[in-house]
């Protein structure tokens, strides 16, 4: 997932969760402290689901099947994690209960179950009774319905779409949200295939994360197969009025009607991207990639759900400028979806290996001097981050004991982990690291591991091998302290130094702003992120102005370039920006871009009352995830409330 915290998010909580950390018992590395599951006694190997789409009552209901691998034959109850789900019968196969008989295979039982007390983060444990056996395999199925207020759905009307028409619908599980909408072991380390039938209101079209049909009859009857086993956080559903455009042998864009033909002119490149990849990190193993565009409430850039990667539309800026995006999910199809964390304290195995990754593709497929100016931009971000958080929360393997999973994307896991492998890349040479990626994907493909097993395979795989020239101290350091070791190998990009000088002399009224215009007229999109990102702390209305009108700032079609502008227009107090502020907080759902603007709206009075009577308007448009993102902003909880 490309990530879309924010500093405040992330920060809630931490010096009580830290204080809490210390006096914890060590931690036990491949144990989800995030799960209710007893996955050392039962394995879901399998779904098969059968939900009904009701956009009316914003519920699935249903059945889901579980083929269950049974590893101890004493275990006499099944524990499955659960958030807000009515259950209304769980059954068994006769034969597992009664013994075999003629009947059996096609005879379920009801079997008695209850829920564990709820808890604020986790949801609740649902406990089946089960009979003790010798069988390898346990088939269970679960009757049940969704919450409305399930955090992982988010149910949007006709009005917030692009086609107006229609309402959407779609699932968003990272971290903990699967188990919201199917009752399952919601946990990394477990890995399913599922199928599911899906059935919907016949004016739309339903896809997974599993293999679509672009030309399924919109019947609203929907069948699916996901034949890789994959975690539960990457099982994906998403229901809309959908056009479909290929954008080569296996890719394509899924996005409505209004949107499909600027996503695939946007997304050309994918095939491209995909075959540099094969050859820098071995063969795609999912049959095909394509992107659905999701509505702009989305609240992240993009989710790596395989086979259909789930993309916010504020990439699609007109230029590719933003198609990182793509390369990064895209990337995960090896790093996250083919190996991936078994906890989320192992979370860097996924996005560090994935932001480098897509760093490789990048510079692959549209050259080193984007590529670099894109690492400066994330080391930006993690310099940030690092300023901001403790340093118990600074390392790559985090304790998250106590805390919302969540908590963990910050730019630590992502861009030091980038760092972490770029520095091994750097010393051993890019032969033998990318050698030594491919046999990492090998071994471990369709596998969760810990970061335990990581620092073992690459102890043998690369520190052994190649002795002298990586201790196993240095790679602990990367690992375990807070901060970036001083030997850390940074990126560098000369096409920031022109940005400097221009707008140091445009500052300093050396630099007419027709001059300055024409000084520009060939800079990048990130170019222009880092000319505005580090302007200074507020400019004068006159100043403001005149960026406006040669730039049209306010404008932009790029997303990002708009986030940073609008931070100005804050800062500055800038009026002639605040209606297309306005819009833009209404428009777009992405906490990346959004939570930001809210915090800086928050530091003033006047910034206050405008930033609550615009979020009152957005609020419905908006996902759970950044809804509560944005509760927090706008009401944190008093110092008080934290201390009872």
């Amino acid at each position: 997932m490309l990530r879309s915290c924010l500093a405040g998010l992330v920060l809630t909580g931490l010096s009580l969760a830290g204080a809490a950390a210390a006096d914890l018992a060590p931690m036990q590395p491949g144990l989800d402290y995030h799960s209710f599951a007893n996955v050392e006694q039962f394995r879901v190997t399998r779904l098969e689901l059968d939900l009904r789409v009701d956009p009316y009552f914003k519920t699935l209901r249903g059945v889901v099947g579980l083929q269950i691998k049974r590893l101890d034959p004493n275990a006499t109850e099944l524990i499955l994690d659960t958030r807000d789900l009515n259950v209304s019968d769980v059954t068994v196969k006769a034969q597992d209960v009664l013994g075999a008989t003629s009947k059996s295979e096609t005879t379920w039982v009801s079997r008695p179950f209850h829920f564990q007390k709820k808890d604020p983060i986790l949801g609740q444990a649902l406990v089946i009774e089960v009979p003790p056996s010798t069988k390898p395999t346990l088939f269970v199925r679960i009757d049940y319905e969704t919450s409305p207020t399930a955090p992982a759905l988010q149910w949007l009307t006709p009005r917030q779409t692009a086609g107006k028409k229609r309402g959407f619908f779609y699932t968003q599980s990272e971290p903990i949200g699967a188990r919201s909408w199917i009752p399952l072991q919601d946990t990394p380390q477990v890995r399913v295939t599922y199928t599911a039938t899906i059935h919907t209101p016949t004016d739309v079209v339903a896809v997974m994360s599993a293999k679509n049909d672009p030309k399924a009859p919109r019947n609203g009857l929907y069948t699916f197969t996901m034949p890789e086993a994959v975690p539960s956080y990457l099982i994906a559903l998403a229901v809309g009025d959908l056009a479909f455009k290929e954008t080569g042998p296996r890719t394509g864009v899924y996005a409505e009607k209004p949107l499909v033909k600027a996503a695939a002119q946007e997304f050309a490149d994918t095939e491209s991207m995909i075959e540099t990849s094969e050859k820098l990190f071995g063969p795609y193993r999912w049959d095909r990639y394509d992107i659905l565009v999701l509505p702009p409430s989305f609240p992240v850039g993009g989710m790596e759900n395989p086979r259909l990667s789930f993309i916010t539309p504020t990439v699609i800026a007109g230029d590719k400028s933003l198609v990182s995006v793509i390369a990064h999910e895209l990337a995960h199809s090896w790093s996250g979806n083919l190996v991936s964390n078994a906890t989320w304290r192992d979370l860097w195995l996924n996005e560090g290996f994935t932001d480098y990754l897509e760093s490789r593709i990048v510079g692959a497929v549209y050259g080193e001097k984007r590529e670099m100016m894109e690492r400066v931009l994330g080391l930006r971000e993690l310099r940030d981050d690092l300023a901001r958080l403790e340093p118990a929360d600074q390392i790559l393997a985090i304790d998250l004991r106590g805390r919302d999973p969540d908590a963990v994307f910050s730019a630590i896991p992502y861009e030091k982990g980038r760092l972490f492998l770029t520095y091994l890349d750097a010393k051993f040479g890019r032969d033998h690291f990318d050698a030594f990626l491919r046999g990492y994907f090998d071994h471990f493909a369709f596998k969760s591991i810990t970061t335990e097993q990581f620092a073992a395979y690459l102890q043998e795989n690369l520190l052994d091998r190649y002795p002298g020239v990586v201790s196993r101290d240095e790679v602990t350091a990367w690992v375990s302290a807070p901060g970036l070791p001083d030997d850390a190998v940074l990126p560098v990009s000369g096409e920031f130094a022109p940005v400097d000088q221009a707008r140091a002399a445009w500052l300093g009224g050396g630099l007419a702003p027709k001059r300055l215009k024409l000084d520009s007229s060939g800079w990048a999109a990130q170019q222009w992120l880092y000319f505005l990102d580090n302007m200074p702390a507020s400019l004068s209305t006159a100043q403001m102005k005149e960026l406006d009108q040669w730039f049209e700032f306010t404008h932009t079609a790029n997303a990002e370039i708009g986030h940073s502008w609008f931070l100005l227009v804050i800062r500055s107090r800038y009026q002639p920006g605040y209606g297309r502020l306005e819009d833009y907080l209404q428009t777009i759902g992405r906490r990346k871009l959004i939570a930001p603007l809210y915090e800086e709206l928050m530091k003033t009075p006047a910034g206050a009352a405008q930033a609550k009577r615009v979020y009152a308007l957005a609020r419905p448009g908006y996902h759970p995830e950044t809804v509560a993102a944005i509760d927090a902003i706008l009401n944190p909880p008093s110092e008080e409330s934290d201390e009872q």
